[in-house]
């Protein structure tokens, strides 16, 4: 078995109240404080057959441009998805299968490029707007009981589970894949930085509260009971770990390292990008209005997060 992060951007963060501040409020924490992070989703090549989990953001999205009070940034463009998939030395007929946690489009960006690859999403997912007209979805029941403490699974193939977990999304899952006496735990925005796991704090995304809570705390005691190496998609901490078959010992954690911020002076485009799921807001689609000049209380169309989690592009 053999997993590898499919790395597009870097460079980038998240502050401190957008990583912790899900359950006691934003207010209660340091905005100054940012930690590293990154873009990347994961690759499983079992030796018999290569499945994707998750396929970044749409080819094209323009990098954001944040500022000092930008909750988070994804991070700069090293590559898109699809070249990054290619620099591993994987072409999009070798997939056999995408694992979908959520269908956040920074996750679900790319499945329009495996037409030949089946894509499994919790059944709760497939009519969201970011799947439609995709006609290779397997709706994920969950028919296979338990997996340890976690209620509901699915077994995809020997050493791959995928796994309910509800809570960022209302059909957000997680992907556990068994090697070696470990378990790596590929995780659709469970948390957005370590920090946040290791002193159990929700980011403020979440389409249900309660469920996030409960998925963190059954989350939290796996790692506890298992040797589990934990795999994000937002921070570095997510492929250093990988790579080094980094064990989380939660009474023990990694020393934090902050991030380097340089706010970019790029001219803006008047295009706004959602630090959450990569929607982009350009004025010309929207008969003219300027970002700024949407009401306060408007929305992300896809993800429903608020104004001030977008960034100028």
């Amino acid at each position: 078995m053999i997993i590898k992060a499919v790395k597009f951007r870097k460079d980038g963060f998240y502050t401190q109240p957008f990583a912790f501040g899900g359950e006691e409020g934003v207010d209660k924490f340091d905005k100054n404080v940012r930690y590293r992070g990154s873009l990347q989703n994961y690759l499983i090549d079992t030796g018999k057959e290569v499945i994707l989990v998750d396929t970044g953001l749409p080819a094209g999205t323009p990098e954001e441009t944040p500022d000092e009070n930008s909750f988070g940034f994804t991070g700069f463009d090293i590559c898109s998805y699809m070249e990054a998939l290619n620099n591993l030395g994987y072409k999009p007929d070798r997939i056999t299968k995408i694992l979908l946690t959520h269908r956040h489009s920074d996750h679900s960006g790319e499945l329009k490029s495996f037409p030949n690859a089946k894509i499994y999403v919790n059944e709760e997912e497939t009519g969201a707007e970011e799947l439609k007209g995709l006609n290779n979805i397997i709706p994920v029941k969950f028919t296979d009981g338990a997996y340890y403490n976690f209620p509901e699974s699915q077994k995809i193939t020997d050493g791959v589970f995928f796994i309910k977990a509800k809570g960022h999304t209302n059909g957000n899952s997680i992907v556990i894949v068994e090697d070696g006496g470990l378990f790596y735990m590929l995780h659709g925005d469970i948390t957005y930085v370590d920090e946040a796991l290791y002193l159990n704090k929700l980011s403020v995304v979440y389409d249900d509260k309660k469920s996030a809570r409960e998925t963190m705390d059954r989350v939290r005691e796996f790692i506890k009971n298992h040797p589990t190496v934990y795999c994000g998609t937002h921070t570095p901490q997510g492929y250093e770990n990988l790579e080094a078959k980094r064990v989380m010992d939660l009474d023990n954690p990694v020393p934090t390292v902050l991030a380097e911020v340089n706010f970019s002076d790029k001219k803006a485009s008047g295009k706004y990008v959602c630090s959450i799921c990569g929607y982009v807001y350009d004025p010309a689609e929207n008969g003219g209005v300027a970002f700024s000049d949407l009401p306060e209380d408007w929305k992300c169309p896809l993800c429903k997060q608020p104004k001030s989690k977008f960034n100028s592009a």
